[in-house]
């Protein structure tokens, strides 16, 4: 009867602020909101970026971490073979080292453009995500902003070849390997491959902050986080 009342009173009122006043007054029987989720899932993705993307954007960020490192593509494995063959080891170790430090380059110039995507994006059923698996958010955000940020990083990526010196290298590996007798010749896209591999590694390092958060209570870091994750605990 009390709720009947309160509810007849906030529609009499002509003031939209007078109203939310009164409707504030309801006790919150249903939990936490769609938009509280989707914020909540929003701030655990903004962690990864800042707290593990970050870790890609320093010197050896992808080279040296095993779960990220660029290795080659299937089609110049015969080209780190066949350099290796006439005595070109460095080179070919070179070469490898090079496409990392471009990722990580990239990573470091990109980063407002990860943090732009988890700003802007959607959340359609935010409690399902919630409710998922420990990387159903970091999912979400791949599957969703995917095209548009390789659109986006691609070009930064391409820049970075160049700054550090990867585009040059390449040019003289496949120079190299072309010229050896009897092979097929190679002209890979390497951009496309760095890029497309470099957007793997962050969403990979994004999932690793999800994971904590999800499963790590101290790692819950704002009340918003703990409101909300709290939720999938009681599951």
């Amino acid at each position: 009867m009390k709720k009947i009342l309160i509810l007849a009173v906030a529609i009499s009122l002509s003031s939209c602020a007078e109203m939310q006043q009164v409707l504030n007054q309801f006790p919150q029987t249903q939990g936490i909101g769609g938009v509280d989720i989707a914020g909540g899932l929003k701030e655990a993705l903004n962690n990864g970026i800042s707290k593990q993307v970050t870790k890609l954007t320093t010197t050896d960020g992808f080279y040296r971490n095993e779960a990220v490192k660029i290795l080659l593509p299937e089609e110049l494995r015969k080209v780190d073979a066949g350099l290796r063959r006439i005595g070109l080891s460095s080179l070919a170790d070179e070469g490898l080292k090079v496409l990392n430090r471009a990722a990580e380059d990239a990573v470091k110039e990109a980063t407002p453009i990860f943090v732009d995507a988890v700003r802007n994006m959607t959340f359609m059923h935010a409690k399902t995500i919630l409710m998922g698996n420990e990387s159903s958010a970091t999912n979400y955000l791949q599957n969703s902003t995917s095209t548009a940020l390789y659109g986006k990083f691609n070009p930064v990526i391409k820049n970075s070849f160049t700054k550090v010196g990867a585009d040059k290298v390449w040019t003289n590996i496949i120079t190299k390997y072309n010229s050896i007798p009897l092979v097929n010749k190679v002209n890979p896209d390497l951009t496309d491959y760095v890029t497309n591999q470099a957007l793997n590694g962050v969403f990979k390092m994004v999932a690793i902050e999800e994971k904590n958060i999800r499963t790590n209570i101290s790692s819950r870091t704002s009340v918003l986080l703990q409101k909300v994750f709290a939720m999938q605990d009681n599951r």
